[in-house]
């Protein structure tokens, strides 16, 4: 019997999926384990396998289209089995979906005349919903001058939306609307992952009440430590593995910092798993070692490494990247002397790792001496961590860089 195959979540915090591509065509066979599509989640691209056998006999959701989670992405079932009722009841789904949305915003208006999803359009009568067409007068758009996402072309409540911004944009005008931008011009769109990013730091900055502590550490005892271990290993050992482990030192002496705000409560965590800010094409995305304060530095860099590893070909499990209770962004190696950085959640901090620079410092006698100095910088959430709590945890850390070995 014919049945939906539905859009699971294939990360903790997935509330939509785009497929990025599929693996199986209509017509072919599939079997329960084989990997059906490719779904771009919030932070990698997944496997999906099926759980289901039988013949793919319609894909619903086309290559970089989005689904939610619970709603169909295709039909199986036996070769040529009749999926009309399927097929009418996507549709169904679709505009009572549509409908609900645009209720819970607009329960103040009624609208007697049904909407048909058959066509963009039906003589001269625009196909929009209630909200968009209020919204678009209100607004005073021209419904013809839109392109429709929903059904059949349906204007929605995002088309609106989107006509809107771009009457505010001053390189257009409401003419424009359908025609190429101007040359030279790029219209990127915009991925699952970079739509999820820009909503959860917009969250973190905006509901977390950012502190920042900043100050300069000198570096000359942590290299030549590093140097030395480099040497006996005949290998490189990164310096964020150090910066890790410095870190994972600190936060056992300062427990509060390693916790997550809940409202209600404030959860202090037992294990210290902390995350390193990776770039990617497309965003970034914050592999996480975990149980820090249990493990060396050699361990810790070899994860690292394997975690970077599989974070650069988009091959992380969300077991992986998700979770992190502190985290850590080096810029160093762009040649970033200082920044600061935007809390990543569940964490209540996140430590901000400037370049290493050769500077003259005040020594003792009044003398001048030429000293490695690098810049951290400490954004808290205030919820969380007070600012002597904030403060104490970077001193005891920059102790710690600074006379690694008796640390």
């Amino acid at each position: 019997m014919a049945e939906y195959v539905l859009m699971i979540a294939l990360s903790p915090t997935m509330d939509t999926g785009t497929i990025s591509s599929w693996e199986k065509k209509e017509g072919d066979r599939i079997e329960s384990g084989d990997l059906l599509c490719q779904v771009e989640t919030d932070k990698a691209t997944m496997d999906y396998e099926s759980i289901q056998e039988g013949i793919l006999l319609k894909i619903l959701v086309g290559e970089g289209e989005q689904a939610q989670v619970g709603s169909p992405i295709a039909i199986v079932g036996e070769k040529d089995e009749d999926i009309s009722d399927l097929l009418s009841d996507v549709d169904t789904r679709v505009v009572e979906e549509e409908n609900e949305e645009d209720n819970k915003i607009e329960n103040t208006a009624s609208f007697s005349t049904p909407i048909s999803t058959q066509e963009r359009s039906e003589g001269d009568r625009i196909i929009a919903s209630p909200l968009a067409r209020r919204m678009a007068e209100e607004r005073g758009l021209n419904l013809a001058l839109i392109q429709g996402s929903g059904p059949r072309g349906r204007i929605i409540k995002r088309d609106i939306v989107k006509a809107e911004n771009m009457v505010h944009t001053p390189s257009y005008t409401p003419a424009s609307m359908s025609s190429a931008p101007p040359p030279g011009d790029e219209i990127i769109p915009v991925t699952t992952k970079r739509k999820i990013i820009a909503q959860r730091l917009a969250e973190s900055k905006y509901s977390a009440p950012h502190y920042y502590l900043r100050l300069r550490v000198r570096t000359d005892d942590f290299m030549k430590a590093r140097k030395a271990l480099n040497q006996t290993l005949r290998e490189s050992v990164s310096v964020n593995a150090f910066i890790v482990k410095f870190v994972a030192e600190a936060l056992k002496r300062h427990p509060i910092v390693n916790s997550t705000w809940q409202g209600d409560t404030i959860l202090r965590h037992s294990s210290i798993d902390i995350g390193l800010a990776v770039a990617q094409d497309d965003g970034l995305i914050t592999p996480v070692v975990r149980d820090c304060g249990n493990k060396g530095i050699i361990e810790i860099d070899k994860e690292l490494k394997e975690l970077i590893d599989k974070a650069l070909n988009n091959k992380l499990t969300p077991e992986e990247y998700s979770g992190a209770t502190f985290t850590i962004s080096n810029l160093g190696s762009f040649g970033i002397e200082e920044f600061t950085a935007i809390i990543n959640p569940p964490g209540s901090a996140i430590l901000a790792v400037g370049k290493i620079v050769q500077e003259p410092v005040v020594g003792d006698g009044n003398t001048i001496e030429i000293k490695s100095l690098m810049t951290m910088t400490l954004s808290c959430d205030h919820r969380v961590i007070d600012g002597a709590v904030g403060a104490a945890f970077l001193k005891d850390l920059k102790d710690i860089i600074e006379d690694p070995i008796r640390a």
